[in-house]
């Protein structure tokens, strides 16, 4: 009697995907607002490189420099953040993305946030880990300047 086939995984592994990644000079702070706070019109300037607003039913969430911070924002503000940005832009069908760079790094114990844009993707990590997650992505990307 023959013995039955092993099944086929129904999508084979992907070749992992080397993306170009380059770091930022930004300093960034993530905040939390109640969801009916008005937008922060301290962040919506034209020398402003970097923001991000993103309103739910249960939160707005802002990313910006932390220069753009008035002092009256102190609850709820994660300071000290770091970016790598994703070369792009990156196609749509393109998949494994975000997990390639946060599957690596959650194993050497780094926490990020990520940001998607239209065109790419940024990978924020606390300052006092960016050397650290530098190492670690540039293991496995390559990094541009």
């Amino acid at each position: 009697m023959t013995p039955p086939a092993a099944p086929v995984p129904p999508n084979p592994p992907r070749e992992r995907v080397r993306l170009k990644l380059r770091e930022t000079p930004w300093r960034l702070a993530i905040c939390r607002f109640a969801p009916d706070t008005p937008l922060p019109v301290w962040t919506l300037h034209a020398s402003a490189e970097f923001w991000s607003i993103t309103r739910t039913p249960h939160e707005l969430s802002v990313v910006c420099s932390e220069d753009d911070l008035p002092p009256s924002v102190d609850d709820k503000v994660e300071r000290d953040w770091r970016a790598f940005e994703v070369v792009g832009p990156l196609p749509f069908e393109l998949t494994g993305v975000v997990s390639g760079l946060t599957s690596p790094l959650a194993a050497a114990g780094i926490p990020v946030f990520v940001l998607s844009t239209y065109d790419t993707d940024y990978l924020l990590v606390k300052a006092v880990d960016f050397v650290s997650a530098h190492g670690v992505l540039a293991g496995l990307h390559e990094m541009v300047r």
